[in-house]
């Protein structure tokens, strides 16, 4: 029903979630001639784990926000807050599919349900256990097998212009503008 209502472009439907990366990412799955195997030297510090939270609207857009450790609180208010305002500033609802994440339940944040709605945004929470219910994980999964895969980073820095590529490299490929939110070190870090 919700996608039927976007496609006639009368609800803008949005799907969130948070993923990780770390500087020593996954191998990824290749041939090598028989008795090697594939090797990466690894870096000599494992680094800090550096986070993503992202909206995503199939064929439109990707806006995404990145944070060293896990993605808190403070962040996910600050991406709501911003998609709060651009739902009331266009005029048109706006529904956020997303899991039942403790960020995304917590007290703080049931304190905004009303006054997000007031603006014309609206939560959808899927039932527990179905991240496959969720288009954002497809993009999860190709970011890191296909962007990143069997890549090392020496640095956070590094990782997160790798990520920045990898979801521009996504967007080409999807045909959908992407947006990267800059945070307010102070409150989100």
């Amino acid at each position: 029903m919700l996608e039927l209502a976007a496609a006639a472009r009368e609800i803008d439907l949005k799907y969130l979630d948070e993923s990780g990366f770390c500087a020593w990412s996954e191998l990824g799955y290749t041939y090598y001639p028989r008795g090697e195997q594939k090797r990466l030297e690894q870096t000599q510090r494992r680094g800090r784990r550096l986070s993503i939270i992202g909206f995503f609207q199939p064929i439109i857009s990707f806006i995404y926000g990145l944070v060293i450790g896990g993605v808190n609180r403070k962040a996910y208010i600050e991406m709501m807050e911003q998609e709060a305002a651009d739902a009331q500033k266009i005029g048109r609802i706006r529904v956020i599919v997303q899991d039942n994440g403790p960020i995304h339940r917590c007290l703080q944040v049931q304190q905004l349900w009303p006054k997000w709605e007031q603006m014309g945004l609206y939560l959808f929470f899927l039932p527990k256990y179905c991240s496959e219910m969720n288009p954002i994980e497809l993009e999860w999964q190709h970011l890191k097998k296909h962007e990143l895969a069997g890549k090392m980073f020496d640095d956070e820095l590094e990782l997160a212009y790798a990520v920045i590529d990898g979801v521009q490299a996504r967007g080409e490929k999807g045909n959908y503008s992407t947006h990267r939110v800059k945070f307010n070190s102070h409150d989100s870090g």
